[in-house]
C-alpha cells in the first residue's frame, strides 16, 4: 500500500460543515474512511446533523460540539449491534442540513392567468412577487429531495417551488370572486391567503413557506389602456362632459403649435365651433357665448373666456359681448 492510499484510509476525527449562501444540505465527504470513536462533531447555529446507516436514519445532533461515541449514538449503536464497550472506528453517513430561512426568492406567472372578474368579465392577469422558505421536516426533505445526492442547493429546488406556486396562484385567482381592483388594492391580504394555499405543496417536500409577497398584479397593455380610459370618463363625468374635456385639451395643444388651432387641420370654422361649445359649457348650455346661462362666478367665467380668446377659439367680438353681459350682472 502506497503512502497516498494510507493517507486516504486515515480516520475521520473532526466533522463539521461551513455552509455557503444557497446551501441546503450536504453529505459529509467521509468516502471510504472510518469515523474515529471519540471524534468531534461541530454543528453550527441553524444546522442539524444526522447519522445514517445504510439508508436508515439514526441519531440527530443540534447546534453545539459533540463527542461521537456509543453513549451519544444510541440509535446507531442499536442498528450496528454494538455493545456498550465498543471503541473501534466505524463507517456511517453524516448529513448536514441548514434550517435557516432562504430569503430573496422570486416567483411569477409564466403565462397570464385568466380570471372571471365580476366587474369587467374575463381578464388575463399577470402577477409576480417574492417568497422565502426553510427546511422544516428533515427526514421528509432527505427522502423526497436529497436521496443519494451529495449536496442540495436552493437552485436545485427553486424551479419546483415556483411551479407549485404558479399552480396554486392560477387556482386561487381563477376561482376568486373578488374584483381585480379589490385584489390589487389589498395585496397584503391576498399575499397571506396565497401563502396558506402554497404551504401544503411545500410541506410535502419537508419545507415551510415562511413568507409570501404579491408585489404586482397587472393586466395586458391593451386591457389596461381601456381600463384607464374608462376611469378617465368616470372622473370627468358623462360622455358630454368628456367630449368637452377632450376639446379643451385639443385647443390647448393647438395653441402651442405653429398655426394655432387651424394648424391641427380642423380649420378656423371648426376651431370656432369648438370654442363656442366650450364657451357654452362654461355658461351651462350648448349655445354661443352670448347665450351662456349665469350660475358661476362672473369673474371666473370672464377668466375662462379670456383663455379661449388667447388660444384663438373665440373672436374678440364674442369675448367683449360676453364680458359686458357678465359685468352687467354684478353692477
Amino acid at each position: 500500500m502506497g503512502i497516498l492510499d494510507f493517507l486516504s484510509k486515515q480516520f475521520v476525527d473532526v466533522i463539521d460543515w461551513v455552509e455557503t449562501p444557497g446551501d441546503l444540505a450536504i453529505r459529509y465527504p467521509v468516502r471510504d474512511r472510518e469515523i474515529k470513536n471519540g471524534a468531534q462533531l461541530t454543528v453550527r447555529e441553524g444546522q442539524v446533523a444526522f447519522f445514517y446507516n445504510e439508508g436508515q436514519m439514526a441519531d440527530a445532533f443540534g447546534p453545539g460540539q459533540h463527542t461521537i461515541e456509543t453513549a451519544t449514538l444510541p440509535l446507531l449503536t442499536a442498528l450496528m449491534n454494538w455493545d456498550k464497550a465498543f471503541k473501534s472506528p466505524f463507517k456511517a453517513d453524516v448529513l448536514f442540513f441548514t434550517r435557516k430561512e432562504q430569503t430573496g426568492l422570486k416567483w411569477g406567472t409564466p403565462q397570464p392567468v385568466t380570471v372571471r372578474d365580476r366587474e369587467f368579465g374575463p381578464l388575463r392577469i399577470r402577477a409576480f412577487g417574492g417568497y422565502s422558505f426553510r427546511i422544516e421536516d428533515v427526514p421528509t426533505f432527505q427522502a423526497k429531495l436529497m436521496g443519494t445526492l451529495e449536496t442540495v442547493r436552493v437552485g436545485d429546488v427553486e424551479g419546483q417551488l415556483r411551479s407549485a406556486i404558479a399552480t396554486q396562484l392560477a387556482t386561487a385567482l381563477g376561482g376568486s370572486e373578488i374584483a381585480f381592483v379589490d385584489m390589487a388594492g389589498d395585496q397584503a391580504a391576498m399575499s397571506e391567503r396565497l401563502r396558506e394555499l402554497v404551504q401544503p405543496a411545500f410541506t410535502q417536500w419537508g419545507l415551510s413557506c415562511q413568507s409570501f409577497f404579491v408585489e404586482s398584479l397587472s393586466l395586458p397593455e391593451a386591457v389596461q389602456a381601456h381600463l384607464d380610459k374608462a376611469s378617465s370618463m368616470r372622473v370627468v363625468g358623462d360622455l358630454d362632459r368628456y367630449a368637452k374635456f377632450q376639446s379643451a385639451e385639443a385647443i390647448e395643444k393647438a395653441a402651442g403649435q405653429e398655426g394655432g388651432v387651424a394648424g391641427l387641420g380642423v380649420g378656423a370654422g371648426a376651431g370656432m365651433a369648438i370654442g363656442q361649445a366650450m364657451a357654452g359649457s362654461l355658461g351651462g348650455g350648448g349655445q354661443a357665448p352670448a347665450a351662456a346661462a349665469g350660475g358661476d362666478d362672473p369673474y371666473a367665467q370672464i377668466e375662462k373666456l379670456h383663455k379661449l380668446l388667447t388660444v384663438g377659439a373665440i373672436t374678440q367680438q364674442d369675448f367683449d359681448a360676453k364680458k359686458a353681459e357678465l359685468l352687467g350682472r354684478i353692477r
